[in-house]
């Protein structure tokens, strides 16, 4: 089974005229329930809901405190190749953008992740473009073989793969994946993955599931908001997410929340997003999902995610470059997109600390059992 299946569940279900009919009545009934069903994440997501926002923001604030405490988690994104086969439209990356391509070798891998412990980081999340031309399985694994004493926690995003190739890099020392549907309204889907891998829709949105049998512990998934209506993606992101946790308790799932960025040939049929959406989004998954990790990257300014931060996050990227080499080296690749945050790390824990937070760089510890 897939959660494709769901998906096409929903094929004849109109899902912007159930919003359009949510009564107040139906947002409150919701809001007072502890485990949520569907319609009730529909009804919470709706436009009706948005009268409600700061009761919402208060239950997920409990629930946040309740589950997590006052904690983030700090991590930095490392690029070591931006070389990708895939057209896709709202991308930087995509192979037809002019723009400088660049691949570490083993040895600037190395010096990078040492560039990037300095600021004390132990989570490290490992970026490539999507071309498996490139940077193939193996390329990866000796990547993180390289970061494996530097770094005890170390998850990639990369393209999507089998799963014996994820059970690979599993043995290898990644604890976990980030893979963005992009978009879970497959027309759409179709109409911005124009040529490539990546415009195999089903492969991508089985992904998480392939990684979840090979042994990886953590997934993160999401849409890029902006493609499509925000709450039909945050609807399927969330039920998603919901599918894998209850085929596979083991594995930690977590939840980004990306809009679009500017970036080199920027894609413009774009749907706004605003703040006040994100906000709702943000909220709806920690209503839905209790326990669930909630990423904000540095797509978003400083001063959005310090205001965002009590309403579910749990994880914030810090000390950001999107250049491939770029914390060791002039970054020659061109950068995937323009961040939002350039804070340093130190600005990031003096932003926390300055409203009550405590950074974590390490939230687990990597151990053998002998018997």
């Amino acid at each position: 089974m897939s959660f494709y299946k769901f998906i096409d569940s929903y094929k004849d279900f109109n899902i912007d005229s159930y919003l359009n009919n949510v009564s107040d009545e139906d947002v409150l009934r919701s809001l007072q329930k502890d485990s949520l069903d569907e319609y009730d994440l529909l009804n919470l997501l709706s436009k009706t809901a948005t009268k409600y926002l700061e009761l919402m923001a208060q239950k997920a604030n409990e629930i946040t405190n309740r589950y997590f405490g006052k904690t983030i988690l700090l991590y930095t994104p490392m690029y070591i190749s931006n070389f990708c086969v895939n057209k896709c439209v709202y991308c930087g990356y995509n192979i037809d953008s002019d723009i400088k391509r660049k691949k570490l070798n083993a040895d600037e891998i190395y010096n990078e992740g040492l560039a990037i412990s300095k600021d004390g980081f132990k989570h490290l999340l490992l970026l490539t473009g999507e071309s498996k031309i490139h940077s193939d399985v193996k390329y990866i694994g000796d990547a993180v073989s390289v970061l494996n004493d530097i770094f005890p926690s170390i998850t990639i995003e990369v393209y999507p793969m089998d799963e014996d190739e994820y059970r690979y890099l599993y043995e290898k020392g990644v604890e976990g994946i980030t893979v963005y549907q992009e978009t879970y309204n497959e027309k759409i889907y179709k109409n911005v993955h124009l040529k490539g891998p990546k415009s195999n829709y089903k492969y991508r949105l089985d992904a998480p599931e392939r990684a979840a049998k090979s042994g990886m512990r953590s997934i993160s998934i999401g849409a890029l908001l902006g493609l499509n209506d925000f709450r039909e993606e945050t609807f399927f992101t969330l039920m998603h997410g919901r599918y894998i946790r209850n085929k596979y308790p083991q594995v930690d799932v977590s939840y980004s929340i990306p809009r679009i960025r500017p970036f080199k040939g920027c894609y413009e049929n774009l749907i706004e997003v605003s703040d006040k959406d994100l906000v709702q989004v943000m909220i709806v998954m920690r209503l839905f999902d209790n326990q669930g990790g909630i990423n904000l990257s540095t797509r978003e300014s400083l001063s959005l995610r310090k205001n965002l931060i009590p309403l579910g996050v749990t994880k914030l990227s810090a000390g950001v470059s999107t250049n491939v080499g770029g914390h060791s080296s002039d970054g020659e690749g061109t950068e995937q997109f323009e961040i939002s945050d350039e804070s340093s790390v130190l600005q990031i824990k003096k932003m926390l600390n300055d409203i009550g937070y405590q950074q974590i760089f390490k939230d687990w510890e990597r151990f053998q059992c002998t018997l």
